[in-house]
């Protein structure tokens, strides 16, 4: 189905890995294509309860394919926007999704790689990871990444690192907040797998309201139309046959059926 992509899952998991490991795992029209598809593909199983990115090889993905840049260069200003619309999407897409997302990071995770892990709802990162947006070293700005990215970083550290494309360094997306974990890079997958395991024991109509609840929340003035919405979001959610399975199981000390059916 996928010529960039390896898929695995089982258990309630699907780990997306980006498969051009002899150029880094970076972005061409295929693989942005690709990686739509399989969100989308994931989305609608609803066998898949969480999502891991990850990359084959040394990096995570470099970003662009220089060879699929040179020949954006020699296009029409309406097939860049086609372009452009694609990957924005690709990256909407991932953002996008109901289920909880885990970006993998090892290695190098440039422009659109850094969008990538930015996308994701969680990043844990190996100690050798880097990260940058450098864009503006080729003459072009990270715009499509930029929604992701600022809501990671910050409008403040945006200001630098899209204007200086400075690398920035495993221990450095930490303090940024764009990792949430840093771990040695033989302790990677473990790490993911306490994530993953976590993730898993929550309700999964829950963590879709709670992304839902995150995006509408985000920045937002406290007034008496956001207190409204709030109070409104826990009393739905409170009446729905997850809540009161997951009350159920914790007063009769089991585990709730979402977990026990995985």
């Amino acid at each position: 189905m996928y010529k960039n992509l390896l898929i695995e899952s089982g258990g309630g998991i699907a780990t997306i890995s980006m498969n051009r490991p002899e150029l880094h795992n970076a972005f061409d029209e295929v693989l942005i294509e690709e990686l739509t598809r399989a969100c989308l593909t994931m989305e609608a199983d609803p066998a898949i309860r969480i999502v891991v990115l990850a990359g084959r090889g040394k990096s995570f993905s470099a970003g662009a394919d220089l060879n699929w840049m040179k020949r954006v260069a020699g296009y029409s200003i309406e097939e860049n926007l086609r372009d452009a619309r694609a990957l924005a999407n690709m990256l909407r897409t991932l953002s996008g999704l109901s289920k909880p997302t885990v970006a993998r990071v090892h290695g190098a995770a440039l422009g659109g790689g850094m969008g990538l892990a930015a996308a994701c709802d969680i990043c844990i990162a190996s100690s050798n990871a880097s990260f940058a947006t450098s864009e503006v070293k080729f003459g072009i700005i990270p715009a499509t990444i930029s929604p992701y990215v600022i809501r990671a970083i910050g409008e403040r550290q945006a200001h630098r690192y899209f204007l200086s494309a400075e690398r920035i360094s495993a221990g450095r997306a930490l303090e940024l907040c764009l990792a949430h974990d840093v771990v040695q890079d033989e302790q990677l997958d473990a790490k993911v797998a306490e994530v993953v395991a976590a993730l898993l024991a929550g309700g999964p109509l829950a963590q879709k309201a709670a992304k839902d609840l995150i995006s509408a929340v985000a920045n937002q003035p406290i007034s008496d139309e956001l207190v409204e919405d709030t109070a409104q979001r826990i009393s739905r959610l409170r009446s729905s046959d997850e809540a009161r399975e997951g009350l159920g199981a914790f007063l009769e000390k089991r585990q709730p059926n979402w977990i026990a059916e995985k």
